[in-house]
């Protein structure tokens, strides 16, 4: 599988990603050929070198033409019309549907901050040429370099003031807070904007793991340039490479509290509100604890971004008066959903693979217990049908 690592050491921009993608081989004619997919006008992409503490690195800039810079650039568009630009282009269908998730995790935290909904954000500098054309090229460099899986390390935090289009705001700004909530962020003692919203919505939209570095191997490496002067290299490094064949461990948080105190009717509420923030599982141990008083522990896993959703309902809704708290890691099968047509009905079946080869086919149990109670028959012949037929289709695609 091919990925992308972000190494985020001085932080990340649009501008960056884009350099970044160029110097690890994306080709910027093409780049531009694809973009010009969107049917905006008035700009044009430039590519130049920067030497930063002796690295060389791309530096990318959307230059936009005078006679536009009051009327196109500083257009407020809605997340709506941004949608429908990218959804009427003809990007192929998997850039289409990232950049638009890349903008609605932007729109949505812009929201939050404004205290309004998605529909009725207008995006700013976010809405603008140079914005649209760092989000969807981006995503666009990704695929042409076959780019799968993007993995991103721990982003750095910077600090003092920077001027916006709300007025004066502090670093990191309000948006990039609310993007990064869930990622490892540390700080840096160096004065100003080092993630800016639009490349924190990057990595958060399409991130599938924050922290080191997957095992891989890397088949180039490309530098994009910042346009701020740190006293150390201000460039995002892309890693781009096979990953190794062997399982990945992915990392999850695990909070448990022991309760002996609680009206275990409430344990149903709990769960399902814990599935509702997130939970990857939900699940009650016996143990025995202090004079011997029988007792639950309670376990919930949850991807690390999730934890601040789930402690406020541990602590609501459960009489805990702490919570501990690890970091672990787990492998984990690759899983697909299949909808099979059965005698009774449509089931949709979950496909659990390793190296492209099923290990276990489990059809939805809800599904089947539907269809069941419909057409009364046992559960276990709707089950059965539905694991014959999924066999019965892979069988017959082999054959042709």
């Amino acid at each position: 599988m091919r990925i992308a690592y972000f190494d985020c050491f001085a932080g990340i921009s649009g501008d960056m990603t884009i350099g970044a993608l160029v110097a690890a081989g994306v080709d910027p004619e093409a780049l531009e050929s694809e973009l010009s997919k969107l049917g905006l006008d008035g700009y044009e992409l430039r590519f130049g070198q920067k030497v930063s503490h002796g690295i060389t690195a791309v530096d990318f800039d959307v230059h936009i033409h005078e006679h536009d810079h009051h009327g196109q650039h500083h257009h407020h568009r809605s997340f709506t019309e941004i949608a429908r630009m990218i959804g009427e282009s003809g990007l192929s269908e998997r850039v289409k549907a990232q950049s638009v998730a890349v903008f609605r995790r932007l729109g949505e935290a812009e929201a939050k901050v404004h205290n309004t909904s998605l529909d009725e954000i207008h995006f700013h500098e976010v809405g603008a040429v140079d914005s649209i054309v760092d989000i969807v090229g981006a995503v666009i460099g990704l695929e042409m370099l076959g780019v799968e899986e993007v993995h991103v390390s721990r982003l750095p935090a910077g600090h003092g003031f920077i001027r916006a289009a709300h007025g004066v705001l502090p670093v990191p700004a309000p948006a990039t807070v609310e993007l990064t909530r869930g990622i490892p962020v540390y700080p840096v003692d160096a004065e100003g904007e080092m993630v800016t919203p639009t490349g924190a919505a990057i990595v958060s939209a399409l991130g599938k793991s924050f922290g080191k570095m997957p095992e891989m191997r890397v088949s180039s490496v490309g530098y994009g340039a910042g346009k701020k002067e740190f006293t150390f290299p201000n460039l995002l490094r892309v890693y781009i490479g096979d990953a190794e064949d062997k399982p990945r461990a992915h990392p999850i948080t695990c909070l448990e509290t022991n309760i002996d105190d609680m009206n275990p009717q409430f344990y149903d509420y709990l769960m399902e509100r814990l599935f509702e923030k997130g939970a990857l599982d939900v699940f009650m141990t016996p143990v025995q604890m202090k004079k011997n008083r029988p007792a639950a522990m309670l376990t919930v896993l949850s991807p690390p971004e999730r934890e601040a959703d789930l402690l406020p309902i541990l602590f609501s809704e459960t009489t805990t008066l702490g919570i501990r708290v690890s970091r672990v890691e787990r492998y984990c099968l690759d899983r697909e959903w299949k909808d099979v047509s059965t005698p009774y009905g449509p089931v949709r079946v979950k496909i659990a693979s390793l190296d492209g080869i099923p290990q276990t086919v489990e059809p939805e149990y809800e599904d089947c217990k539907r269809l069941a109670s419909e057409k009364q028959v046992p559960l276990k012949e709707v089950y059965r049908a539905a694991v014959e037929r999924w066999h019965q289709g892979r069988e017959g695609k082999g054959s042709r």
